[in-house]
């Protein structure tokens, strides 16, 4: 049985992390999952929102941006839009885009052809503050 699980998230722009860790922990269209060593083979849809991941005593967050995620042979890869350690995270930024996308939502209606991606850029842009102030914990 393999002590460990090997984490890839991987964006468009960059190899965001390739770390062996202990668990993980993903927001996924159905709910929030945790990963460990030997965890059956599946793929899934991510949600905006947070995951961390353990390394020993160390828990580290990021803001992921969607994507999917896949299980298989104690390796799971995350394929995001976007991904952001804590300590990358332009507060200023995050908030600016969470009231842009408030405001336009509160113009829009469900049937807008804009609803859904400006529904996404809210997400997006409340996952980045709530992992902002997050440090890695020890």
């Amino acid at each position: 049985m393999a002590d460990q699980l090997r984490l890839r998230v991987i964006t468009p722009s960059r190899l965001v992390v390739d770390e062996e860790v202990d668990e993980v922990t993903a927001p996924g269209a159905l709910g929030e999952f945790g990963v460990l060593p030997n965890h059956i083979a599946f793929l899934t849809l991510l949600e905006p929102g947070e995951m961390s991941y353990k390394q020993g005593a160390s828990k580290h967050f990021l803001a992921v941006s969607g994507g999917y995620a896949e299980v298989l042979d104690n390796v799971m890869t995350v394929l995001a839009p976007a991904a952001e350690f804590a300590s990358e995270i332009d507060t200023g930024r995050a908030r600016q885009a969470k009231d842009d996308a408030e405001k336009r939502i509160g113009e829009l209606n469900y049937e807008d052809k804009d609803f859904n991606s400006t529904e996404a850029a809210l997400r997006w842009a409340n996952a980045r503050l709530e992992v902002a102030g997050k440090e890695v914990r020890r």
